[in-house]
Order: C-alpha cells, then structure tokens, then sequence
C-alpha cells in the first residue's frame, strides 16, 4: 500500500535533458504515481508496483524528443546521438589525419600515417625527401570496452568511408617536419598536412628513461585507451626507441608518461647484469632480493600457485641463489630463454596469493610475497578471529552520488548503509573491519587503493550498486556481479559470486576481469561487488528493501566465512 504523502510526482532521473550520447538506445529511469498511467511519446510503458520505470527507446542521430505524461503532469526532454565513429564532413575528402601529436622515433622504427577518406581514392603522404603512398583498409571499428557489460563487444561492419595506412623505416635522422597528405578522388584533388611533426633521432647517444614516480603506469601503447602492464618501480632505467606526444616507447614493450620520467641520454645501452639472488623470511612477507648493476624493467605475473617475474634489457651471470627454508616457498627455478630476459620462477605453497609488493632499494630488486593470514581453526565461534577485512562503501559526497534509483536515490546512500550492517557482522564474527569511508566523505578511487596498499588487509570488498551503459536494456538485466583483476583476487570474487546468487536466490549479471581502481591493489586479493541494478525497477525495490538488506548482509558475511575456511 502507498501513502498519499509517499506518492512520487513524475520524474525522470536519467538521462539528462540535452544529454549526449553515441548509443543507438537509450533508457528513461523515473518514477510516477502508481496510480496513474504514464506514457512515453503516446506509449503505454510499463512500472513496478511501486511506480517505477525503465523503458528504452531507439535513438536516430541529431536530437531526439522525448514527451512523458502523467496524469496532468507532463515532461519534456532532448537527447542528441552523435556518431560512434569519425566521420567526413560533407564535401570534404580527409579527416582525422595521424599523427595528430609531435613524434620522435630512433632509426630503424616505424613512423606511421594515416587518414579517413572517400572509397577509392589514391593517397600520398610527402614527408622530408620521401613520398609513401597509403593503401585503404577495411577496418572492422570496435565498440568500447563497456559494450561487453551490455553482450555487445562484436566488431561493426567495416564502414563505406575507409581508413588508409603506411609505415616506413626509410626516413633520414633529423627533423621532418609536418606530413603533407596528397588525395586524389574523381577530379578533385587536395593537400593538407597533418598537425603531428615527425624528427628522427640520431642513432647515438641512446636514450634512456628514469621513473622518478613512486611507480610509472606502462601501458600497451601511448594512451590511456591502451592496456596497462606491470608498473615500473621508481629508479626502473629503460631504453627509450621513440616518443608520441607525452608518451615514451619503451624498448621491452612498455610506454610510459614523460611526466614519470627522467630522460637523458648516454653513449651506451641501459642493459643490466644479474649474479646472485636471496630469498628473506620476514613476518607476514617472504622477501626475493635480486640485486642489478642498474635497475631494469620488470613484468610480474600471477597463475595459482606460480608467480613469474621477468627482467628486461638483463643479462645473468648467475651461480650461485639463496632459497629459503620458509614452507610458503615451494619450489624455484630461473632461466634465460631469450637474450637480454632473465625469467624467475617461483611456485609457492597454495593456489591462494595473498598479496606482492614491488620496488628497488637502490639497484636491489625487492618482491615481497605475502604469506597467508592465520585463519580460526573454529567455524563456530567467531571463525573470522584475527582477520583484518577492508570494506570500501561505494561512491560518498554530492560529488560522487554514484548510480540513482528511479526515485534518485543515490548509490552512495545504499552502499554506506549495507556497508555499516556487514561491518558490525563481521565484528561479531571476529574480524577487524577497516572502513574506506564512514560517512558522506568525498574520496577518489585512487585514494581507496591507497588506503588498501597501506593498511595491508587480508583483503578488500569495495560494495557497489549497477547501472549500465545508455544502449542496455535496465528493464531486464538484474543480478549481482563481481569484479576482479589481479590473479590472487579471482578465487574470492568467484566464491562470492557463487555464494550470493545460491543464498539469495538472485539472477547472476556475471564474473568480469576488469581495471578498476578498487580492484588494482596488490597487497591483498580485492574485489568489487555489484550487488544489484539501481536502474532495474523492480531490482531497485529488493535493493532498497530493509529485511532484504539484512539477508544481504549474512549472505556475505558467510560467503566470506566459507572462502576462508576453505583455503589450505
């Protein structure tokens, strides 16, 4: 039954009017008087009980109008779709001509170019004394990594409009200049250069990076679209085979912001020697020490019960390592497959990590490998005894609502409440519980992985409500979802998964990998539920419901129960 002081007026919570999108869809999230019907455009559309809506509705480019009725309350809004991909102007015949940045490259790399034109054409590029003609290719554009939360990360069709690509190691050292494209289509023909320069740098000195950052963020390519790979400690010295824009290329495979960097140059190769290395026992950590002549770039990997570090730009003279006689170390072997890449094998005691640190301490490689808590032998009475758990409740402040019900409920509001309730419980079970925030407190993501990296708990639970990218369909995806990213964090986002959807009886969204800021740490597995869809209508009702809150709560907790008790 709803109260007459209860009843909502019409409203739509999202999207905003005039919102912009690139989605061929999108979803209206409001609420109205159950009582009364409400129509979208003419459309009878459908709510929950309580009055709620999510319906969604194609979108055509350009603006798109949306009228809403209610009774004798009426809504208007816009929504504009732009195009998902670049796209000529009409009359024109180049556009998003590459490089769009200042390049530097070392001899012998290739320098690419690039442009969008008309089918059929024949393009040049006229760079210092070379012309380099451009082949069309029919690239398949795809979508954004958020399309495989909505079951649509299929490549689109190779567009009519082409791209067209050439690379060249011919160029001469020195600087070169902006690229002049050259096109000819039918009887029309145009030149324009790209806003990017190209210089060649000298084939000596070499040049050589630096990390001056606690740790500098490498990644796949020179952009923040690209993947992230290990980071490098602070001291990391590499060799640099080109810049674009403010990104290095690094010779092992990295790029890295110049802003994290020294860069210098030398008549010499950074390359590095390893001899010696030692294994340490210390408290909670196992230490491997492998002291360099300089420090190298790094990648450290997690599979189960392995962990496999690799040096770059290194080379062994090794005879002679200290193992440890620590029972977390299982067994160790290394080798030098390739030139020029030192392999450190290292197969511990369980298929549970539970946490690594990285950095040098001058030219010492330092990995410091977490052992396992010690785990209550008791399931009856406080059998999280000694644990240390962080809970992160989602979101916090006017700045960060986080995702809102059909009613604008914010995201934050439920995350703190559900957070305090699964707080006290696991103090009844035992364990210490860290809170990231207690109240409406405004803190980034980046300042919670912080939080987890200093405090060392034995792991982190960062609890958050779903919404979902504009082309979803809100109306029929419910169900809780968990997150991870390191290797030593998927067992436990796995269990909880499981455990949520078995106790509770709810529908599973799914189990993702994905780089987020609250699952990033490496001191501790850290994991991200979504524990439901704040847009869902209906879903938003269980969400909000008091007792099932409570159900929610003891649902983890005895997940958690059960995931510790289980580990070896």
């Amino acid at each position: 039954m709803f109260w007459l002081a209860q009843l909502p007026p019409l409203q739509v919570v999202y999207p905003a009017d005039q919102q912009k999108t690139q989605a061929d869809r999108i979803f209206l999230i409001g609420t109205a008087d159950p009582r009364q019907t409400v129509t979208i455009n003419g459309q009878l559309i459908q709510r929950s009980p309580a009055g709620h809506f999510a319906p969604s509705f194609p979108l055509q480019l350009g603006p798109n109008q949306f009228e809403l009725r209610s009774g004798d309350q009426r809504l208007t809004l816009t929504v504009i779709r732009q195009a998902a991909q670049p796209a000529l102007a009409p009359g024109t015949l180049l556009a998003d001509l590459q490089p769009q940045q200042t390049i530097a490259v070392s001899p012998g790399q290739p320098v690419c170019f690039s442009a969008i034109a008309v089918p059929q054409a024949q393009i040049q590029v006229q760079i210092g004394s070379l012309q380099l003609p451009l082949q069309g290719q029919a690239i398949a554009p795809l979508p954004s990594n958020s399309a495989v939360l909505i079951g649509q990360n299929q490549p689109d069709r190779p567009a009519p409009i082409q791209r067209y690509e050439g690379c060249t190691t011919a160029l001469a050292a020195g600087f070169q200049g902006q690229p002049q494209f050259q096109i000819q289509a039918g009887d029309r023909r145009l030149t324009q250069a790209a806003p990017g320069s190209v210089t060649v740098w000298p084939a000596q000195p070499y040049r050589v990076a630096t990390v001056t950052a606690p740790e500098a963020i490498a990644r796949t390519g020179p952009s923040t679209d690209h993947s992230r790979l290990t980071p490098l400690p602070q001291g990391t010295q590499a060799q640099v085979l080109g810049q674009t824009g403010e990104w290095l290329q690094l010779a092992y495979g990295g790029w890295m912001r110049t802003s994290e960097a020294r860069l210098t140059t030398s008549a010499a190769l950074p390359r590095s020697q390893v001899r010696s290395a030692s294994f340490q026992s210390r408290d909670r950590w196992l230490e491997f020490r492998v002291p360099l002549n300089r420090p190298a770039p790094l990648r450290l990997e997690q599979q189960g019960d392995r962990l496999t570090l690799q040096l770059y730009e290194t080379t062994a003279q090794t005879d002679t390592i200290r193992l440890s006689t620590d029972p977390w170390l299982r067994s160790f072997r290394w080798e030098q497959a390739r030139p020029g890449e030192v392999t450190y094998h290292l197969q511990l005691a369980s298929q549970q990590q539970w946490g690594y640190r990285l950095r040098y301490d001058g030219n010492i490689l330092v990995l410091s490998i977490r052992k396992p808590p010690t785990i209550s032998q008791s399931r009856l009475q406080q059998p999280l005894r000694g644990l240390r758990i962080y809970l992160d409740p989602g979101h916090g402040s006017a700045e960060d609502l986080g995702a809102r019900g059909p009613d604008g409920t914010p995201e934050k509001d439920v995350t703190l409440t559900v957070s305090n309730l699964l707080r006290d419980r696991l103090q009844q079970l035992g364990a210490a519980v860290l809170m990231s925030r207690k109240g409406d407190e405004d803190i980034w993501p980046q300042e919670r992985a912080a939080q987890i990296q200093a405090l060392e708990p034995d792991i982190a639970l960062s609890l958050h409500y779903n919404a979902l990218p504009d082309a979803g369909d809100a109306e029929g995806t419910q169900g809780i979802g968990a997150f991870w990213y390191q290797d030593q964090s998927q067992d436990l986002a796995r269990s909880l998964h499981d455990s949520l959807v078995s106790r509770l009886q709810r529908p599973s969204y799914g189990i993702f990998w994905n780089n987020l800021a609250l699952t990033r740490p490496t001191v501790a597995p850290s994991v991200l539920l979504e524990l439901g869809f704040m847009i869902n209508p209906r879903e938003f009702e269980w969400i909000v419901d008091l007792d099932a809150q409570s159900q929610l709560v003891e649902a983890i907790a005895q997940g958690l129960v059960d995931w510790f008790h289980s580990q070896p």
